[in-house]
């Protein structure tokens, strides 16, 4: 439990109170943000909380159990904290939030009153508002293994092992022709044969899409020309010449774990498991219907 700091529970007895609320915002590529609804700037834990920039929030609602404590962060758009095509881009997708009671005239007295990330995000009017879910959420999701033929694990995760960095399983190169923020073409280029990156992803290295990424729906190639299609257009402004990753891609079955990746003792599915067929087939004089392997 999040115990009251003394200091600032002895402010609040005294009735005449000097207190402000902060946010902490901290995207998935490392950048921190600080909000306050007070009329100055704030400084502490190495954050500056601006005044007057872009956050606020709604009264929280907290709860015992597992249910979600959500609150709502509202804010305007503005060039100097939160802009529009940050959002656009998904920079926000799953940032951290931390919300503080804070005495201002003693910022060492103060109370983290919400912890969580943002989920769901809204833009309209130039001004956004922003679904904040608490950490509660994560013990809603399904837990236990999937006994499936396809591998569940993800390529490169603990379950996998495999490091995507060895050598030829990626390529940086750099954005020559591009349709749509979705379709890149390149001058053929050798090492890798085609659908080599289908299923992997395209990682932006440089320019205004640095840090997104994108999977990879089809890798082909024809007549010279490496076509690299993804299921979703990138959400951020891409030109020629900014540098890009692609990586290799796993389609999960466990012939491409063992002659693509050398990796089957990671495998995480059961390819031998049997399938729909057998489960729902009836009785039958001829054959075996076990699921074991025939002779």
């Amino acid at each position: 439990m999040n115990m009251l700091d003394p200091a600032l529970e002895a402010h609040l007895k005294t009735g005449v109170t000097t207190t402000c609320r902060c946010w902490a915002l901290t995207r998935t590529d490392g950048v921190t943000m600080g909000f306050t609804d007070h009329d100055a700037p704030l400084v502490f834990d190495g954050t500056t909380f601006k005044a007057d920039t872009g956050l606020s929030a709604l009264a929280l609602q907290q709860s015992t159990g597992l249910s979600v404590d959500n609150t709502e962060a509202l804010g305007a758009l503005s060039d100097a904290a939160i802009r529009e095509d940050d959002i656009e881009a998904g920079r926000y997708d799953g940032a951290e939030i931390h919300a503080w009671l804070v005495n201002w005239q003693e910022v060492a007295q103060r109370h983290l009153q919400f912890r969580g990330t943002i989920g769901e995000l809204r833009r309209s009017n130039g001004a956004f508002e922003a679904e904040l879910r608490g950490l509660t959420e994560a013990l809603n999701r399904p837990l236990g293994r999937v006994y499936q033929k396809p591998c569940t694990a993800v390529l490169g995760d603990a379950g996998c092992r495999f490091d995507i960095a060895e050598l030829g399983y990626t390529v940086e190169r750099v954005v020559e022709e591009i349709e749509d923020r979705r379709i890149f073409r390149f001058a053929a280029f050798g090492g890798f044969e085609g659908n080599w990156f289908q299923h992997g992803r395209l990682v932006m290295l440089g320019g205004e899409a640095k840090g997104l990424t994108g999977v990879i729906k089809r890798d082909t190639e024809t007549d010279g020309i490496r076509v690299v299609e993804l299921w979703h257009p990138l959400r951020a402004p891409i030109i020629t010449g900014d540098l890009l990753r692609l990586e290799a891609g796993c389609d999960k079955r466990a012939l491409t774990c063992r002659l693509k990746f050398q990796n089957f003792l990671n495998y995480q599915g059961f390819p031998d498991i049997p399938g729909d067929d057998w489960s729902i087939s009836d009785p039958s004089k001829a054959g075996s219907l076990d699921g074991g392997s025939r002779r």
